[in-house]
């Protein structure tokens, strides 16, 4: 049953965390500090950004609070006959065009926050209709429009493995992908936890109407330093992979990701924006504890770029 969405009371202080793969099913659990985003105030929260850009961390809260599209909770089925559901946000664009493509939005290691909805509408801003499922909730007992804190989904989020984001992405897309307006398609972007998911998502094949996935600051599975062959090979749909040059560990990785890529015939691209830190697209320009403007600018600068690589990617794909 459908109710409306309430917004979450606040939105916490975040740590901008750089990601740590560690197995093939406990991927980006561990983080290391990219750096504090101040916690929003009066003057920070009450501006919504940039309507061509999704909300950075700060401005999400008002960005969703002013949306004139229909966004909604949701209980899926983890899939057909399963006594078991998960919660979604979904949302829909403004225009009615029948035959809708379908975004899957695929939350951080902190779970589906105010922010990651809001980047969720901004793909419906786009004319797609986006969901984005929370994938923990199976390990936090239950269905829920409660939003975690942080630290609460990071220790609640090793215990979901790639077969259950995979069953949760395919189960979101096949719900959005039903709805009357929908069009039998869908890609799949992510961020850090959910850009390594995006990754094997595309390994897995997804379901029927799969079409790409966009993975901001994730890797693939890696063995040691090299990316996994056999898996890469699986891969049928185009990947993209967008990271910023601060985070080192990924920024190590992308060549031998792209050589791998290249190796077995895949559709890939990846960019490595030069001074952005890991969870750029959330910081943007918002204003650290300790304040860094040229780490600010590089931050924003590169959300200018792969915001629009990423729309251009999804109607590549999904057209």
């Amino acid at each position: 049953m459908r109710f409306r969405a309430l917004l979450a009371s606040s939105v916490a202080t975040i740590a901008i965390a750089a990601c740590h793969n560690r197995s093939s099913t406990d991927e980006h659990m561990a983080h290391m500090s990219g750096g504090d985003v101040a916690a929003p105030n009066a003057s920070t929260s009450a501006a919504q950004g940039n309507p061509a850009l999704p909300p950075s961390n700060n401005a999400a809260a008002a960005r969703l609070a002013a949306s004139p599209r229909h966004g909604e909770w949701v209980k899926l089925a983890w899939e057909a006959g399963s006594p078991d559901s998960l919660m979604a946000w979904i949302v829909y664009p403004s225009t009615a065009n029948a035959r809708t493509p379908v975004v899957v939005v695929v939350h951080e290691i902190f779970g589906l926050s105010t922010w990651v909805r809001g980047v969720a509408d901004q793909v419906a801003a786009e004319g797609f209709i986006a969901i984005a499922p929370d994938l923990v909730s199976r390990v936090r007992g239950g269905p829920s429009t409660t939003e975690l804190s942080g630290d609460s989904a990071r220790k609640l989020i090793a215990g979901v493995g790639t077969t259950e984001r995979n069953r949760g992405i395919i189960a979101a897309a096949r719900y959005a992908m039903s709805q009357p307006s929908a069009a039998p398609r869908y890609a799949v972007i992510g961020y850090c936890w959910g850009g390594s998911t995006v990754w094997a998502h595309a390994v897995n094949g997804g379901t029927t109407g799969y079409s790409g996935g966009v993975a901001y600051y994730g890797l693939p599975y890696m063995n040691g330093a090299l990316p996994n062959g056999d898996s890469l090979a699986k891969i049928t749909k185009p990947v993209m992979l967008l990271s910023g040059s601060k985070d080192a560990r990924i920024g190590a990785a992308m060549p031998a990701v792209d050589s791998a890529m290249k190796a077995s015939g895949k559709s890939y691209l990846g960019i490595n924006y030069q001074g952005a830190i890991h969870g750029f697209l959330r910081a943007q320009n918002d204003p650290k504890a300790q304040r860094d403007e040229p780490e600010e600018q590089a931050n924003l600068t590169a959300t200018k770029d792969a915001w629009p690589r990423t729309l251009e990617f999804l109607r590549r794909n999904l057209r």
